[in-house]
């Protein structure tokens, strides 16, 4: 596999406009080194000195040259890329770092594969981005230093920062209709401390409103709740979040009358033999929402066309430890399950199941990464295929 580093050659776009142009599907992958406890417990040879980069996959099941690996962007080995973002209309690509002040930014509209690093001064573990309806504001949550930074998504200049009452910030979404942000209360980025709340802010000021406690149990819980999202089209405006440690789904409904949100646990996985639900995404007219657990490892199939706040178990589809982030087509025929939890022991196998979603049936797995001892930490298609299902 050859690296090319964060100034791609033209030589090298030269040979890929080809294939870009006749290949299926293209996923944009981030990853990672296994740890040596993770390379020996699924019997990979270490291979040397730790190493990140993004990897452009082809994940077409149909194509000849599936699971080759097309371009391979080296990153810092220190970085800890975490998760990648796309802005509304899929013209930047935004890559987040655990280990470093700043992240990167890709112009999707060139495709050159050049990274721009965009400094990020007063964050610390940066997680989550999330852009307003009008795409030209972006906000990311940072762990490690309580707070959301806020950017312009034409210069990706910082525009202000605010400061929340609650540590260690995750998930986030955003409701223009009600001026509305909603940031969850994690964990602490060395997994101690898990919180149990969301706060709502007021996205025009940036001014923290209201804290909800999303778990039934006595404090502290421990529940640490994580990912968040709008469900669209919903009215009043409702969203889901994936209680982590509490293994369960909640949801926060807007009330128009008391501009507060009513919460209340939509969903439980405890019993059912998944475990640590973590990504959100919602199908055509927000008929169908898919959640991942990442123990022991699901895809998660429900119906809320009836009632958004009550959904219906439909399908579990069993995928592989550590399930975690969703790559989907903008036909719907494809869902591309990445399978690696922040390299966490029995939760980072490294593949990337795909799943037929008219059969509801994982029909093949991109082991490329995790036979090289790599675990992918993030996937997204490449715009021309990929669907934001309601990010």
């Amino acid at each position: 596999m050859k690296r090319i580093g964060i100034c791609v050659a033209a030589a090298v776009l030269l040979a890929l406009a080809p294939l870009t142009a006749s290949a299926h599907i293209l996923a944009m992958v981030n990853y990672e080194s296994k740890t040596e406890e993770g390379l020996h417990a699924h019997g990979i040879k270490d291979h040397g000195d730790r190493k990140e980069g993004i990897a452009v996959i082809d994940v077409d099941p149909e194509s000849k040259t599936f699971g080759e690996i097309v371009v391979d962007i080296s990153l810092p080995p220190n970085l800890v890329g975490h998760h990648i973002f796309y802005n509304r209309d899929m013209s930047k690509l935004y890559v987040t770092a655990l280990g470093q002040g700043w992240i990167y930014v890709m112009d999707m509209k060139v495709l050159d594969y050049k990274l721009k690093k965009v400094n990020v001064p007063g964050c610390v573990v940066g997680e989550d981005i999330i852009f307003s309806g009008d795409n030209k504001t972006w906000y990311m949550t940072c762990m490690g230093s309580g707070n959301i930074i806020v950017g312009d998504v034409e210069t990706d200049a910082i525009k202000s920062t605010i400061s929340l009452p609650k540590p260690y910030p995750h998930g986030i979404a955003i409701s223009d209709a009600i001026d509305r942000i909603l940031v969850t209360n994690t964990i602490k980025h060395d997994l101690t401390d898990p919180g149990e709340t969301m706060t709502a802010v007021e996205a025009s000021t940036g001014t923290p409103l209201t804290t909800y406690k999303l778990s039934g149990k006595p404090s502290p819980s421990g529940a640490a709740p994580v990912e968040i999202l709008f469900v669209p089209g919903a009215d009043p405006p409702l969203a889901y979040i994936t209680v982590m440690f509490g293994h369960t789904l909640w949801t926060a409904t807007w009330n128009p009358q008391s501009k507060e949100f009513d919460v209340a646990q939509a969903y439980d996985f405890n019993g059912t033999g998944s475990g640590v639900p973590l990504e959100i995404y919602f199908g055509p007219k927000s008929k169908r929402m898919y959640v991942t657990t990442a123990n022991p490892g699901h895809f998660h199939i429900f119906d809320i066309s009836k009632d958004p706040a009550k959904p219906e178990l439909l399908k579990t589809i069993k995928t592989a430890p550590g399930a975690h982030h969703v790559g989907f087509t903008k036909d719907w025929k494809y869902g591309f399950v990445q399978n690696a939890f922040i390299n966490l022991k029995g939760m980072d196998d490294g593949s990337i199941k795909v799943v037929d979603l008219e059969s509801e049936k994982v029909i093949a797995s991109v082991d490329t990464l995790k036979n090289m001892g790599f675990n992918p930490n993030c996937i997204v298609l490449l715009p021309r295929w990929n669907h934001l299902a309601g990010h």
